[in-house]
């Protein structure tokens, strides 16, 4: 399993620990994640919960610009967290070699943006073309996620993408103000069945949770026990040890 360690610019993250705003705020910060056991990392200038603040594509880039400057000094991969095509052609003629698609990839420029730079992907289900108002799954979750990516996969074939796709089962997003008890049940029917996500011979991608708590780290664990590709982490050196730990008890 490789990690990308989370850097966050966004002033309103909901995890303000890994929030960075400068140059060197950003290296000392993507310094730490990779000597806690990070492999790549991954910046974002705009959040994604329900209350977050909508940014112009410049502002945007003005939020990440620095901080990605100082991450791809770093010598290592950096994935851009971003739904505006304006920000990831800036970022990646910045250095960035992953595009975080935040959006899923619903926006034709992104695709076309995509398939001109042959990049990798990664790919969140989601149901409604905006992170922050995402529609509820109604069902079985797991299904309806491989029915999604089933007919994403298909357009992904269209702009020769299919194959730098990386399967993130969108469990870092979900419906504004969902109480938690609803929101760890659907999570844990989704990280219960990652493995359906294999039918597509992709990597699979978890954002994993980063709130310390018993039942976060119970879903933690569930996800891990896939042996999945990925994970986007707050806390690599957790992550790094509870994978270890989940994978002995499973040899």
């Amino acid at each position: 399993m490789q990690i990308f360690g989370v850097v966050n610019a966004s002033p309103d993250s909901l995890a303000e620990f890994s929030i960075v705003s400068t140059y060197d705020e950003a290296l000392a910060y993507g310094r730490k994640l990779l000597d806690d056991g990070a492999d790549h990392l991954d910046l974002g200038g705009q959040a994604s919960h329900g209350d977050a603040a909508q940014v112009t594509p410049n502002d945007e880039w003005a939020i990440i610009a620095e901080p990605l400057r100082a991450l791809t000094s770093l010598g290592v991969t950096v994935s851009v967290d971003t739904w505006q095509v304006e920000t990831a052609r800036r970022a990646f003629d910045a250095g960035a070699t992953v595009l975080n698609a935040a959006e899923a990839l619903q926006d034709p420029a992104m695709l076309e943006f995509c398939a001109e730079r042959e990049c990798d992907v990664v790919l969140p289900f989601m149901l409604g073309p905006d992170p922050r108002h995402l529609k509820h799954v109604e069902g079985d979750p797991v299904a309806v996620m491989v029915s999604w990516f089933d007919e994403r996969l298909k357009v992904m074939d269209t702009y020769g993408l299919r194959e730098r796709c990386y399967l993130d089962p969108g469990t870092g997003f979900g419906p504004a103000h969902w109480d938690w008890s609803d929101r760890a049940e659907y999570q844990r029917k989704i990280y219960t069945g990652l493995d359906q996500l294999r039918r597509f011979d992709l990597p699979i991608y978890v954002p994993v949770p980063w709130k310390q708590t018993e039942d976060r780290l119970e879903l933690l664990d569930i996800a891990l026990s896939h042996d999945v590709d990925f994970a986007r982490a707050h806390h690599p050196a957790q992550v790094r040890q509870h994978y270890d730990e989940v994978m002995a008890a499973q040899r």
